[in-house]
């Protein structure tokens, strides 16, 4: 009888431990099981805050753009554009933008001299549009932006009308997401941050960062939001490349890693 009660407890303890470990979604190491057919993670602490940033240099040669001849058209308008913040802290004199009409240069730009002064507002451009289109046309044009800093061109394609009355960006600011269009990352893949990560276990917490890797070269960046739907853009060289993503708790210090969670 004693020996029944013993097998009896026995099998009780090993159905107990089973159930325990299969509601974890880690092992003694930090090592995250995911849930499903999710992919691992791994938990590793940092002495202090991650700094990821994406690096846009790339090694395109500066553009020979030259000012379109005025005479070859009847029209024109006028552009105000700023650059986005994200490239920002690369702007310089030597930048230069330029719009063209299916290939053809319509307008060309450097950065904008302070009203007043010498000086030279970086970040700003302010260009005359030519073009033979009369002002009830609607054109599609694509505008290039090319940073010295950074050796890159950056390029959007967006819609405007080529008349004297009407104008872009003066009444109200006209940034273009030139990050959209870079020469070095042509392919783009927007993911939420919050159903990955709690796909996998992860508890997120709006303030904290996460990034997104391709080997050990970040390519996108986003804190979390309170809303619990935070997009975040990862930026891709080729298509079919392998995503890692990091998130960093704040709180806690702890890093957590998930290979391979996206596809270009």
């Amino acid at each position: 009888m004693k020996t029944i009660k013993l097998m009896s407890m026995l099998l009780a303890s090993l159905v107990l431990g089973a159930c325990s470990s299969s509601d974890s979604n880690s092992d003694d190491n930090g090592n995250g099981k995911g849930n499903g057919n999710n992919p691992a993670y791994t938990e590793t602490i940092l002495n202090e805050p991650p700094r990821w940033q994406i690096n846009w240099s790339y090694n395109q040669e500066r553009p020979s753009w030259t000012e379109p001849d005025a005479t070859l058209y009847e029209n024109w308008t006028i552009l105000k554009v700023l650059i986005e913040d994200e490239l920002k802290p690369y702007t310089s004199e030597g930048d230069m933008m330029a719009l063209f009409v299916n290939g053809e240069l319509r307008g060309m730009a450097t950065p904008a001299v302070i009203v007043g002064s010498n000086q030279v507002e970086n970040g700003k451009f302010v260009m005359k549009a030519w073009g033979n289109e009369t002002g009830a046309e609607t054109v599609n044009i694509s505008l290039q932006y090319y940073s010295r800093t950074l050796k890159q061109i950056f390029t959007l394609s967006d819609v405007i009308k080529f008349s004297s009355d009407l104008d872009t960006g003066i009444e109200s600011d006209y940034i273009p997401a030139f990050t959209s269009g870079s020469a070095k990352y042509p392919v783009m893949k927007t993911v939420i941050v919050e159903s990955i990560l709690t796909r996998v276990g992860i508890t997120p917490v709006q303030g904290n960062v996460v990034s997104a890797f391709v080997g050990e070269e970040c390519r996108g960046t986003e804190m979390l939001s309170p809303y619990g739907n935070t997009s975040l853009t990862i930026y891709g060289s080729t298509q079919g490349e392998s995503v890692t993503l990091k998130y960093y708790d704040a709180a806690t210090g702890h890093l957590f890693t998930i290979p391979d969670i996206v596809k270009m």
